[in-house]
């Protein structure tokens, strides 16, 4: 029995399609052949339209041709898009896989500067004696660091800590002394304070002397303290900052605002190193702030606490601290 042309048509679509399917390997093109040869307007839907035309008796044998055409088309689209969906997920596998047993990418901790570390240890130590922090402005007033201070301007004490003089009759602060102003002025005694920051002053630099330093000054506030009391804490405080076993001396000294005043030394490297300043606050500091001297006495000291880590560290030049030299860092 001879075939019509339609049924032709539908044994040939069906190997295209097959054939257009098997090849391709990308799941978009996959969609588009499933619209050009089973959608609506596609070559089935187009072939079957000339049923019309067929005898009755043809009908039959063309449709169920066209139910087998369109199942072998719609098997084989099915079958490929589960393989390249297969394909595609291994493919996204392997590329995101982590091999556990490659060797991590790591990065390693940062250290505390030893100037940082100087200054946690040194607050812990006066927070633990009942001491509060305080902070004030690296730019400062001349009253708040020297008029304030008992260093008025024709004060030959100026000489002794020249700064960076701003515009606006500005400076940066010489000492974290102003500080203490600051806090006097807001606070009714008994204070008890301890002021960390970073100070400028004009200076030769070499092994022990830097233009640019970090300073932490103490201010004691109260009735009847003395200079023993003074002694006593700076005593307590080197003890523990040091050891026992570390030689410490008190030097008579001047300081503008502080009556008396004594520089405190310690043994280093077989020969004394000033590591301190201090004295009992001159009753003019505390007429400034509105202290009554008569009622009020009160004690300071200050230091730089790059002194000090090159005491704990027997670090021999200061200007190691500033070099960000890795190799010298790592080392605490």
């Amino acid at each position: 029995m001879s075939t019509s042309p339609i049924q032709n048509q539908l044994t040939e679509l069906q190997q295209e399609a097959v054939q257009a399917i098997t090849t391709t390997d990308n799941l978009d093109n996959l969609e588009q052949f499933r619209i050009k040869y089973l959608g609506k307007k596609g070559q089935l839907s187009q072939i079957l339209r000339g049923m019309g035309k067929l005898s009755p008796e043809e009908r039959p044998q063309v449709g169920a041709l066209a139910n087998e055409v369109k199942e072998a088309i719609q098997g084989k689209l099915d079958n490929q898009k589960a393989a390249l969906e297969k394909t595609q997920i291994e493919t996204q596998i392997k590329a995101e896989t982590l091999d556990v047993t490659m060797p991590g990418v790591s990065r390693p901790l940062g250290k505390v500067h030893p100037l940082n570390g100087v200054v946690d240890r040194v607050l812990d130590i006066f927070v633990g004696l009942g001491y509060t922090v305080a902070t004030g402005p690296q730019v400062e007033s001349d009253y708040y660091n020297f008029e304030a201070l008992n260093t008025p301007a024709d004060h030959p004490a100026r000489d002794m800590q020249d700064t960076f003089y701003l515009p606006g009759g500005n400076l940066l602060r010489t000492h974290t002394s102003s500080v203490q102003i600051r806090y006097m002025e807001n606070n009714e005694p008994p204070i008890r304070i301890i002021a960390p920051g970073r100070v400028y002053r004009r200076d030769t630099v070499d092994a022990t002397h830097s233009a640019v330093f970090n300073q932490l000054e103490l201010l004691a506030v109260d009735k009847g303290l003395k200079f023993t009391d003074l002694k006593g804490t700076i005593k307590e405080f080197l003890q523990r900052m040091f050891g026992d076993e570390l030689p410490v001396q008190f030097r008579t000294s001047y300081f503008p605002f502080t009556e008396p005043s004594a520089e405190v030394d310690v043994q280093w490297k077989g020969k004394w190193l000033e590591v301190m300043g201090c004295g009992m606050v001159d009753p003019n500091v505390l007429k400034a702030v509105g202290y009554d001297p008569e009622v009020y006495s009160g004690f300071a000291a200050g230091f730089g606490v790059e002194r000090f880590a090159m005491v704990l560290h027997q670090i021999d030049d200061i200007r190691r601290l500033y070099n960000s030299d890795l190799r010298f860092l790592t080392q605490f």
